[in-house]
């Protein structure tokens, strides 16, 4: 796998390296559920019911799910690395402290998300919508949420490094503590902060976002505006 290089944007601020995923060719699951630390190595999950399932620490390479079902799927801790995940929809996935190394989520519909304390590096999440996202105190670097609803995401306490929010809609997001380094906001399609606009140092916003954010920038440094 060879990820694309950097290039500096107009303003300094450095883009996201973005995985190129290139899987081989991919043996069918047919077995039943997940293993805890089960190891998958070039397996193609095919319209798999993985509801309830137990996967805590289970090693993901070279692999492809397809419109797989994972509500109150058991992933925590569990690494993926050269995988796409496509259609994949539920609600309540627990990915706690798991690790996602290039990696595509195309089209994902789901709910209540757990990725606190994940790392999350040179990964792209294209399409779909993802409702109550929790990435708190996660890290993520050369990350790009591309066409995506994210609907009341926690960024709290999270590191993000070359972050890009491209064409995509934030709804009710929480920076709150968060760390940002080349974070680009430029481009999102609706910029809705409930928490931490006072954390967007090391992000870059346009003249539009600045006027629409102008009031909670002043009501965050005590500022009174009349006319």
């Amino acid at each position: 796998m060879a990820a694309s290089g950097r290039k500096k944007s107009t303003t300094g601020a450095t883009a996201a390296r973005r995985p190129e995923v290139r899987l081989p060719p991919l043996v069918p699951w047919d077995g039943d559920g997940l293993e805890p630390d089960g190891d998958y190595d070039g397996v193609r999950f095919d319209g798999v019911d993985l509801t309830d399932a137990s996967g805590r620490g289970a090693r993901f390479m070279d692999c492809a799910l397809d419109s797989c079902a994972l509500d109150r799927a058991e992933l925590a801790r569990a690494r993926f690395i050269d995988a796409v995940l496509t259609g994949v929809r539920g609600v309540g996935t627990d990915l706690a402290e798991a690790s996602l190394r290039d990696v595509e989520v195309v089209d994902a519909r789901l709910g209540g998300v757990q990725l606190h304390g994940a790392v999350l590096e040179r990964v792209v999440v294209r399409g779909g919508k993802i409702d109550y996202l929790n990435l708190r105190k996660a890290r993520l670097k050369d990350v790009v949420f591309e066409g995506c609803v994210l609907s009341e995401p926690d960024f709290g306490d999270a590191q993000l490094v070359r972050v890009e929010f491209r064409d995509c809609v934030l709804k009710r997001a929480d920076f709150s503590s968060a760390r940002m380094e080349s974070v680009d906001l430029r481009t999102v399609a609706e910029l809705d902060i409930a928490r931490g606009v006072d954390r967007l140092a090391g992000a870059v916003i346009s003249p539009v976002q600045l006027m629409e954010l102008a009031p909670a920038f002043a009501a965050q440094i005590g500022v009174r505006v009349e006319a």
